[in-house]
């Protein structure tokens, strides 16, 4: 899908030219240290991507390996020249989508997904409320209890990673404000996300409350919407660039001290919307001011002076690294900062804690069998804790982590980050009424 800036949807020389091919990256690469293979690593990619800028044809065998890619971004944190891989990437996706015309049912499925879909509350709301009847019918647990989704192959596979329905959606509070308990020091716009307002509702409540409890008058701006990062992810940049510049538009204006996300994979192209606009001269620098403003709630809450007034959480927890949170954004310390501020919380460092857990956007949907291998490594690395709770700071992350827990765990919970800090408000709270 082409539009005016369809010409600078390709990795630029200048990006390429940084890589200097010294494997660096090698070991950081999920799908190299799965299949071992030069042209299914990051310095592979590139010298693929140099290949094709040089007049080399856009093949099968060159999609199929960019598509291979999880863009998780490791390789940026260990490549010493600074090379911006997932800039690279994308664009190399970008270019693929713009030259490639993909079979049928193919192009009448991604159309549907990304242009209609995960753009339409109306629609996402009708998902939501079949995946809930499939849910509460004990259909879904019949069929994972019972180990009948082995029998569909792929389709069993998927089906494990289908994402909950949490009635009811957090569509109906976009457009309020929720005020701060207490003194407001800060005024906020929190970004609901798409997916996220019918399968992590409970944790965009928690969110708000957790702001709400740290001087926070919280904002769920109208007219905001998709973030675009799958559409980026997927190649699709010009419809990408559509929902910058309404969300950019919904928001900008709104004199926040911050805008915040909850999910990690969405704050990463949130806080990369003036790359994504940048040649464009109506948004590009409404863009740079918006990204300028955009947090992690992890790392905006670890940034202000944190409440402390907290309850007991009694149990151990380890962290998993949510990819483009300690890759893309670089906020490793503070999603550790808020666990061990928690009281009651025993913190357990996960082994190789920043390598990928497989989920990817919809990676773990269109290339299943390698994200489940990655996952079952991840599990291996969980496992080796003893911890109780895994937490992490993306949506698409827990769900992979809660199919992980499923096939490959111990029963441990998978939570985000903000839930344990609602659960020790709520804990203290609970206590002062008891006392009453």
């Amino acid at each position: 899908m082409a539009d005016s800036f369809a010409s600078f949807d390709r990795p630029q020389p200048t990006d390429l030219d940084r890589c200097v091919h010294c494997g660096l990256c090698l070991n950081a690469c999920p799908t190299y240290r799965e299949l071992g293979l030069e042209m299914d690593s990051p310095r592979g990619r590139i010298y693929q991507m140099v290949q094709v800028a040089n007049g080399a044809a856009v093949s099968p065998s060159y999609a199929e390996h960019i598509e291979l890619c999880l863009a998780c971004r490791a390789c940026e944190s260990a490549c010493p020249s600074g090379v911006q891989y997932g800039r690279l990437v994308e664009a190399a996706r970008a270019d693929i989508e713009n030259q490639v015309r993909r079979p049928l049912l193919a192009r009448i499925t991604r159309r549907f997904v990304f242009a209609r879909l995960l753009q339409s509350p109306g629609l996402m709301t009708t998902a939501g409320a079949l995946a809930f009847l499939y849910q509460s019918s004990r259909l879904q647990k019949l069929v994972r209890g019972s180990g009948l989704w082995k029998l569909f192959g792929k389709l069993g596979r998927l089906e494990q990673l289908a994402p909950p329905a949490e009635p009811p959606f957090f569509f109906g509070k976009i457009g309020e404000t929720f005020p701060a308990t207490g003194k407001a020091r800060y005024r906020v716009a929190l970004m609901a996300g798409c997916i996220a307002n019918v399968s992590f509702a409970r944790l965009n409540e928690a969110t708000v409350r957790v702001l709400q409890k740290n001087a926070c008058d919280v904002v769920v701006p109208a007219g905001q919407g998709c973030c675009g990062a799958l559409h980026v992810h997927a190649g699709m940049r010009s419809e990408a660039r559509k929902l910058a510049r309404r969300n950019i538009d919904a928001v900008l204006a709104g004199n926040y001290d911050a805008i915040i996300t909850n999910a990690a994979g969405c704050g990463s192209t949130l806080k990369e919307y003036h790359d994504l606009l940048e040649h464009d001269a109506d948004y590009a620098e409404k863009a740079r001011r918006f990204s300028s403003l955009m947090k992690d709630v992890n790392e905006f809450l670890a940034s202000i002076e944190l409440n402390r007034d907290m309850g007991p959480v009694p149990a151990t927890v380890t962290y998993q690294d949510s990819c483009h949170l300690a890759h893309g954004q670089k906020v490793r310390i503070p999603p550790r900062r808020l666990l061990t501020a928690v009281p009651g919380v025993e913190f357990r460092e996960m082994p190789l804690s920043d390598l990928c857990c497989g989920s990817a956007g919809i990676y773990n949907v269109v290339e299943n069998e390698m994200a489940m291998s990655v996952l079952e490594k991840k599990m291996q690395s969980v496992n080796s804790t003893g911890a109780q709770v895994i937490a992490t700071a993306n949506p698409g992350c827990m769900l992979q982590l809660e199919a992980g827990v499923r096939l490959h765990g111990r029963g441990q919970r998978v939570v985000h980050v903000v839930e344990i800090l609602d659960e020790a408000y709520r804990a203290a709270e609970a206590t002062r009424i008891s006392k009453l």
